[in-house]
């Protein structure tokens, strides 16, 4: 019986010192604190150049790794990276346009697969599952198309499951609500038959079946798209002569749209508002002239600058400037200038506030893209 009565006794103590007592005092669960974030600039070299870069930051450390892909997996990355895309805490995919594949990485930057079958590939965007992919070809596999078209990859296997055929090169492309916004732009016109585009494609993600086309009135939507939600921050190009560029915000939930009197070239958001630098260029001309904008298109409203005197004057300083990303993670801004478009780039990191985050760091030549990698302990 004694025996009996030390053994409960000692279940008691061993429920006592349980993290769970039955009254609320279990263990908390530790949320992982933000210390950081990494860079990674993908830099498209010069076209037909075969010297495409990707450039790490080291937050922690400060430093800037140039040729980081080449030095983790000795081999170059390839001709003219037109895209990055983080696709999941795992993986991250590389639109190579005129190498014609998609490489993947792991965010320590290895290889761990590639898709070879979607030639002049453009942009991306996924929804974890999916991998989806403008391209500007006329083929896929063994499938052949008139325009252009956009392939579904899945990303397990990293194989083309089904495409879809848009319009003429298309660009952007966005996912909302189990649809695909597809960017036509017309952008070969100038060296095939065919006008310029002025159409949005929309696309049903599971069925890659076409919907129907949005057309915008806005000609050659060219270039990346930012997404707030339900709006989509749009480029039109115009063509490089009469018609002006102009900027297209498209409500996915109504699809209905408003544009601008000035172009978007490079945008971000902070899932809120847009934020652009608009570049126009005219062959009349020679010349370039620069917009500065910060719209919100749920009041329609649109604002000079972007966030503070300090990163609008930094912004306005830029010789070429050639990229602009806001962090999901911690709300900064980074950009980059082109320069020359031949020789060595830089990237700049401010605060919303528009302290620095870093001092300006050299790239490689045309850095176009920028994705953040948080860093938690």
């Amino acid at each position: 019986m004694k025996k009996i009565l030390m053994l409960l006794w000692s279940v008691m103590l061993l429920a006592s010192c349980s993290p769970d007592d039955g009254l609320g005092n279990e263990t908390p669960d530790i949320d992982p604190v933000l210390t950081g974030e990494d860079l990674i600039v993908c830099n498209e070299g010069n076209w037909q150049s075969d010297n495409g870069q990707l450039s790490y930051y080291n937050s922690a450390t400060g430093e800037l790794t140039n040729q980081w892909f080449r030095s983790t997996n000795g081999t170059k990355l390839g001709d003219t990276p037109n895209d990055i895309l983080q696709v999941n805490d795992t993986l991250i995919a590389i639109a190579v346009n005129w190498s014609n594949i998609i490489q993947y990485i792991h965010p320590d930057g290895t290889a761990c697969g590639a898709t070879e079958n979607v030639p002049n590939n453009r942009r991306m965007c996924s929804d974890g599952t999916y991998l989806y992919i403008t391209s500007y070809a006329h083929k896929c596999g063994d499938k052949t198309f008139e325009k252009g078209y956009v392939a579904k990859i899945d990303i397990r296997t990293k194989e083309v499951v089904a495409t879809c055929e848009v319009g003429w090169e298309p660009e952007a492309v966005k996912l909302y609500d189990g649809r695909l916004y597809v960017c036509n732009t017309g952008g070969y016109a100038f060296s095939e038959n065919h006008e310029y585009e002025t159409t949005i494609e929309v696309v049903d993600a599971i069925t890659m079946q076409s919907l129907r086309k949005i057309d915008t009135g806005c000609i050659n939507l060219y270039g990346e798209a930012s997404q707030a939600g339900q709006y989509l921050c749009i480029n039109s190009c115009g063509d490089y002569y009469s018609v002006k560029p102009r900027t297209v915000v498209l409500d996915c939930k109504t699809e209905s749209f408003r544009t601008y009197d000035f172009p978007c070239t490079y945008n971000t958001t902070d899932g809120e508002k847009f934020y652009t630098v608009g570049s126009e260029f005219s062959y009349d001309t020679g010349e370039y002239i620069y917009y500065l904008k910060t719209i919100n298109p749920t009041d329609d409203t649109v604002t000079d600058g972007i966030l503070c005197d300090a990163i609008t004057e930094k912004l306005r300083s830029l010789v070429s400037p050639y990229e602009i990303y806001m962090s999901p993670y911690t709300g900064n801004i980074y950009f980059t200038d082109a320069k020359s478009y031949a020789t060595a780039g830089y990237l700049y990191g401010y605060r919303p506030d528009g302290t620095p985050v870093f001092a300006e760091q050299k790239v490689y030549i045309n850095p176009a893209h920028i994705i953040a990698l948080p860093k938690y302990k």
